[in-house]
Parts: C-alpha cells; sequence; structure tokens
C-alpha cells in the first residue's frame, strides 16, 4: 500500500477557525468600565461630608448601614454575636451565659483582661438583657418577613391575653382558608387548560387519521377496482388465446370487423363438406353453434366477475418483495402518507397517461412508482472485478471514476499520477484478473477528481494536488489546455451539461473559479471563507452551481451574479464533501457527519437525510442516479439508498481475494469512489486498496 500517508487516502479539509478580534483603538469606548459603580471610598467620603445629619433627615446610605449594624460593644466577645441571656463578671465585662459558663469549664480567668473569675462570680445583667431584646425585635420588624414578625410576636407574647391570641388564631386560619381555596382554583384552572389543549391535539390527530383513513379506503377501492380490470383483460386475451389455439373453427365464426353484420357466420369455402351425408351439415352447424354460445356465455361470465378468482401460489420474488416491505414499512408509510397529503410530483411524460386513469390520485401513483422501484432490489451482486495497482506503482487509492457520455468507457484517477480509461462492454463480458487500459495517460501530480465532456466523447477534464485543472484529449492523450490560478489542492472538477465549453473547479484555497475552454484564464472567481471540496453544475443550467464547503453548508450560486449565493443549505454537522443533482431540482450532498442529506433547490428546503454508513474523514464517493443514491462507507462497503428511504436498500462489503492482502485489517481500508451508469442498474466502485468492482442491483 505504500507509505502511510498514501494508506491512509485523502482527508476531508475542515473548516478554519476564526481569527480572534482585533483590538480597538485608545479612543474606543470601554463599555466594561462604564459599568462599573462608584468606588467604596467616595461613598464613604459623601457620606462623611454631612455628620451633622441624623439618619430620620436621611443621612445618606452610610448612616444607614450604620444604624442596621449593631454596636461592637453590644457583642459576646466570645461568639462575636449579639449577646443573649447578657451576664456581667465581677470585673465588669458582659456575655453571653452559655458561652461564659463554657469558657469557665475550661479556664478560670476573664477571657477579657484574664482575671480570676469563677462561676460564682457570675451575675445576670437585666438592664443590658432588656435593651437587647427591644433592640432585636426593632431590628426584626424592619428587616423580618411577615412570616418571622408574627413567630416573634407569638414567642414573645407573655403580655397577650387568651383572647387576643384566640382572634389572632382565627385571622390566621381564615387567611389559611382563603390561600387553599384560592390554590384549589389555581390548579383547577392549570388543569382545565391542560385538558383543552389536549383534546384539542387529540382532535386535530383524530382528524388527522381519519382523513389519512379516508385517502386510504379511496385508494384500496382505486387498486382494487384497477386489479379486477387487469384481471378480466387478462381473462379475455386467455379466452381469445385458447380459441385460436384449442378451437381454431369456433374462433374463426367470430365476426370481426371487417365482416357485414347482416353475415356473422359464413361457410368456410376451404372446408370440405360431405356430400353423401345430408344431416352433416346440420350437425356441423349445430356443433359451431354450441361452442360458440358456450364460449359466449363464458366471456359475458368474466365480462361480469366481480371478483378474481383466489391468487396462485406466490413466487419467491414476491415473497421477497413483501418482507422489503415489512422491512421498511415505516418509513413506506410515512412517504405514502406524505405524498397522499400533499400530492405528486411533476410525473414524466410517459406516466401521463397512468395520472389521468379514472380515480387513480397523483398521490398514490407517484407512491406505487417509489414502492416498485425500492423492492424490485434487495442486494448488489458483482459481474466484474480488476485491480487498478500495477508492479510500478504501489499507491493504489482510486479517487475518481467517470463514465464517458456514451457509457462505452469509463476513466479512473487517483494518487497513482495517472488516467486510466478503460472498455466497459470488455471489463463485463472478459473476465479476467488484470485489464489493461485502452488510453492511460500521466500526469505530473496526484490527481482528485475526473470530469467527462458531456457533449464531446473525447474531452476530459482533471484536478489535482497542485491546484492544477487540465482539459486533455483521451484520443491523441495530450493535455488541450491547463489552468494553473488555484493555489492550492484542486478537490473537484466539473463539466457543464448545457453549455460544453464551461466548467468550474473548487480547491483549498477557499476559491471556486470558473473555466471557459476557449480562454486562458477564469472567466468567474468566487472567494468563499472556507475550503471548497465539491463543485457540480445543475443539469438544466449553465448558470447555477452548487458549492459543497468545509463550513457544513451547501452555497447555490447563479453565475450572473456571483456577489452572493441564492441560497445556503445549512443542516449538516462537519465538511460537505461531495454535491450531485439527481434532477434539475434535487440536490444530494455528502458530509464527514456519516449523513446524505437531499435538497430541494427550487423551494430551498430539505427533503430527507439518509444514515446507514460511515464517514468521519475521508472522500468515500457520491453518485445518484434518477431513484437511487450510491456512496462508501469507511467499513470498506458500497451503500446504496433509495431517494425515498431514508435507511439503505442495500450494501456489499468489498472482500479481497489475495493472501497478502487477505492478512491486512478490512478496516484500514475504504470505498473511495462510486458512479452509477445512467439510467442503469449498474455502477462502478473502487476503494482505497485500488479495488474496482462492477455492480448491479439484483433481486
Amino acid at each position: 500500500m505504500g507509505d502511510s500517508s498514501v494508506a491512509a487516502g485523502a482527508l476531508v479539509p475542515s473548516a478554519p477557525k476564526p481569527d480572534p478580534a482585533p483590538s480597538t483603538g485608545g479612543d474606543a469606548p470601554q463599555p466594561q468600565a462604564q459599568q462599573h459603580p462608584a468606588p467604596a471610598e467616595d461613598a464613604g467620603a459623601a457620606a462623611s461630608a454631612s455628620p451633622s445629619s441624623s439618619p430620620e433627615e436621611g443621612g445618606g446610605e452610610g448612616a444607614g448601614e450604620a444604624e442596621a449594624a449593631p454596636d461592637r460593644e453590644l457583642l459576646c466577645p466570645i461568639c462575636m454575636a449579639l449577646i443573649k441571656d447578657a451576664f456581667l463578671t465581677a470585673c465588669g465585662h458582659s456575655f453571653c451565659y452559655m458561652c461564659i459558663v463554657t469558657h469557665l469549664t475550661h479556664k478560670s480567668d476573664c477571657p477579657c483582661c484574664s482575671n480570676y473569675l469563677t462561676k460564682a462570680q457570675l451575675y445576670p445583667n437585666f438592664l443590658l438583657d432588656k435593651v437587647l431584646k427591644k433592640m432585636s425585635a426593632r431590628q426584626v420588624a424592619k428587616t423580618a418577613s411577615p412570616i418571622d414578625q408574627l413567630r416573634h410576636v407569638v414567642q414573645q407574647g407573655n403580655d397577650m391575653s387568651v383572647k387576643e391570641l384566640d382572634n389572632l388564631m382565627t385571622l390566621i386560619a381564615e387567611k389559611k382558608r382563603q390561600m387553599e381555596q384560592q390554590e384549589s382554583e389555581t390548579n383547577m384552572q392549570i388543569l382545565l387548560v391542560f385538558l383543552h389543549c389536549l383534546r384539542k391535539q387529540k382532535l386535530d390527530e383524530l382528524n388527522e387519521i381519519q382523513t389519512d383513513l379516508q385517502y386510504i379506503k379511496d385508494d384500496i377501492s382505486s387498486v382494487e377496482r384497477h386489479r379486477l380490470d387487469l384481471y378480466r383483460t387478462k381473462e379475455r386475451y386467455s379466452m381469445k388465446l385458447r380459441m385460436l389455439l384449442d378451437e381454431p373453427a369456433a374462433s374463426k365464426m367470430w365476426p370481426s370487423p371487417m365482416d357485414k353484420p347482416s353475415s356473422p357466420f359464413l361457410p368456410n369455402s376451404r372446408a370440405p363438406l360431405n356430400a353423401s351425408s345430408p344431416g352433416g351439415l346440420n350437425n356441423r352447424k349445430h356443433d359451431l353453434r354450441a361452442q360458440v354460445s358456450h364460449q359466449g356465455y363464458q366471456r359475458r361470465d368474466a365480462l361480469v366477475c366481480p371478483d378474481p378468482p383466489n391468487p396462485p401460489i406466490q413466487s419467491g420474488n414476491v415473497i421477497a418483495r413483501k418482507r422489503r416491505v415489512q422491512a421498511q414499512f415505516n418509513e413506506l408509510q410515512e412517504y405514502y402518507l406524505q405524498r397522499r397529503r400533499t400530492g405528486g410530483q411533476s410525473r414524466r411524460q410517459d406516466d401521463v397517461v397512468a395520472m389521468n386513469r379514472e380515480g387513480y390520485h397523483e398521490g398514490l401513483e407517484d407512491f406505487q412508482s417509489v414502492l416498485t422501484t425500492f423492492t424490485r432490489y434487495s442486494r448488489l451482486r458483482v459481474i466484474a472485478e480488476l485491480r487498478h495497482g500495477d508492479l510500478f506503482h504501489t499507491a493504489n487509492i482510486v479517487s475518481s471514476i467517470e463514465f464517458d457520455r456514451d457509457d462505452e468507457l469509463f476513466a479512473t484517477a487517483g494518487v497513482s499520477k495517472r488516467i486510466k480509461v478503460f472498455e466497459f462492454s470488455t471489463v463485463v463480458n472478459e473476465p479476467s484478473d488484470v485489464h489493461c487500459p485502452v488510453v492511460e495517460m500521466a500526469t505530473r501530480s496526484k490527481l482528485s477528481c475526473l470530469s467527462w465532456n458531456k457533449y464531446s466523447k473525447n474531452i476530459i477534464a482533471s484536478s489535482d494536488y497542485e491546484g492544477i485543472v487540465t482539459v486533455w484529449d483521451v484520443q491523441t492523450r495530450q493535455s488541450v489546455m491547463e489552468y494553473e490560478e488555484h493555489e492550492k489542492r484542486a478537490w473537484s472538477v466539473d463539466f457543464s451539461r448545457t453549455e460544453p465549453s464551461m466548467l468550474v473547479s473548487g480547491s483549498d484555497d477557499c476559491k471556486v473559479k470558473v473555466w471557459c475552454t476557449k480562454q486562458e484564464a477564469s472567466a468567474i472567481n468566487i472567494d468563499m471563507k472556507a475550503n471548497i471540496c465539491s463543485v457540480k453544475y445543475n443539469p438544466g443550467s449553465s448558470y447555477f452551481v452548487a458549492v459543497g464547503s468545509a463550513d457544513h453548508h451547501i452555497h447555490y450560486f447563479d453565475l450572473r451574479n456571483p456577489s452572493a449565493p441564492l441560497h445556503v443549505f445549512g443542516g449538516h454537522k462537519k465538511a460537505v464533501s461531495y454535491v450531485k443533482f439527481l434532477s434539475n431540482n434535487e440536490l444530494a450532498s455528502a458530509s464527514t457527519d456519516s449523513t446524505l442529506r437531499l435538497w430541494d433547490v427550487k423551494d430551498n428546503c430539505p427533503v430527507r437525510t439518509f444514515r446507514g454508513h460511515k464517514n468521519e474523514k475521508n472522500f468515500v464517493g457520491l453518485s445518484v442516479n434518477n431513484e437511487y443514491i450510491a456512496c462508501g462507507s469507511e467499513t470498506n462497503e458500497v451503500f446504496v439508498y433509495h431517494k425515498a428511504i431514508s435507511k439503505p436498500a442495500s450494501s456489499h462489503r468489498f472482500v479481497s481475494s489475495d493472501l497478502d492482502d487477505a492478512e491486512d485489517d478490512p478496516g484500514s481500508y475504504f470505498i473511495s469512489a462510486v458512479c452509477w451508469k445512467s439510467d442503469s442498474p449498474t455502477m462502478l466502485t473502487a476503494n482505497s486498496q485500488g479495488t474496482i468492482k462492477v455492480l448491479v442491483l439484483a433481486p
């Protein structure tokens, strides 16, 4: 596999970190400094400027704080809290009773002056205790809540009479009943609001379910009616076939549109008549009339038959398709209801007759088409395999693989610095371990992407790791044009389908460039803020380009006004590695967040998210056709999704047949490129080991 850098493969670039904002000038305002309050020293100075003002006169905030704070002389020297149950010592100091008693248990001295002191020298300080209780009451009245004040009053209620206390309890009980009633009313109101909201929600759901049931009922009737029509048609053709094969004489007796109405039964002039038997002619006419009458009754019975007979024994294919329906029932149900509610999308011209069938809703017709294509295939079958590497180049990673205009040739490119062109029919019809390319062109650098011209069969464009975009002539094996304006690695290049001389490229230099093969310099240059991983022209116009970027977004540009994108699609959580158009209005994208997403570029909205594969760092390939989306995985598997179902429809794991490669860790390889053949269930896939497989969707 070569060096470690090659084995790891090309990593999808990530969005660059934003530069820190530059510092503002010296004259710029400083909002943080403006929000800060004035320093405390200034407030203290302002408070001390008018010492004669009293608290009652509004002497300032400092005076109020001084009044609120207790005097340090009233604090217990031991616990530093307001003295509780004040006791006086013989030396004249006051303490909390419990504080000084606890102190004297361990020592026999005063905590303030260290004089000898015992418990016998402690005396109650009634005056100080009374002052402290009054001060505490005032402080509670100013700062405590009403509950605390009431609790304080009750605790100090020695002066209250029993009647006053009874009145207070009655008032409290009445207040309690009012609060309980108010709370009950509030709870009932909240419950009622909830029930009304729930009822409305369930009614909406019920209406939606009833509407869906009506849709289903109508569709069942339509399908049964159509099935009965098919059965009657089948019976008519079967009866005609039996008449032609088993009873040719009777079948010839049926009138044709060219026969005259007056002669429905003309004798066959070529049939020999038995003249010797006079009753032979009458007997033959009688037999023919009986056969025709009997078959006529059968035909009428077939036309008026209300129900077809029991269905025949189901084949294995039918059973397998039913199992696929059950496996993806929820996804199919969601899509059916979505299409039935909103109606079918614009149908192709060959479906107009089916849409006009009486009683068949276009949403049902659209879902039937999806159901048919989704259940048709269940696996990927290998029909051919070849190795991309050779003896002289150990680097085998295939970065890009593309079919030409007519799907007759396909080209591969990668880190081997070579573009190899193979003939598809030879690879498929002539199995061989080694296939020689019909054309091989050497390049100066590793290649990242290829794009065939949609008009000229021999023209192909490439982008490489040096940022060079090259246009090649496959027939002469020479480069026609080389564009070297990109400053870093170019990841993607794409030819326009409607304007064969125009192509677009994207690079790690955060630039999208539009080129014209008739001039040497770029025609349009779009500067973006993040690395460009993928670019793609809209197949219906040469003006619209989708750009997948490392900023996790898809930018959709109109090249007639490239200064700003028409729309930016957001939803991926990591870099967008690929963008591909399924149609003029449907865009698929791949990201290293291990998801694919489908977008509507007409209505600028997301359609669906696909999950099931693993892609966290490498370019693993993305390809689309009308109905299916294929991508690679870092588990060395190819995954195929139907565009209407978010889960994989099928997958295939690459398993090496070589003994040397079989010893390697299969987790070290990943799918590196995929490409559908136009309007076909066949696709090309390649992995980082250099193995290319031709896969086809099979039942």
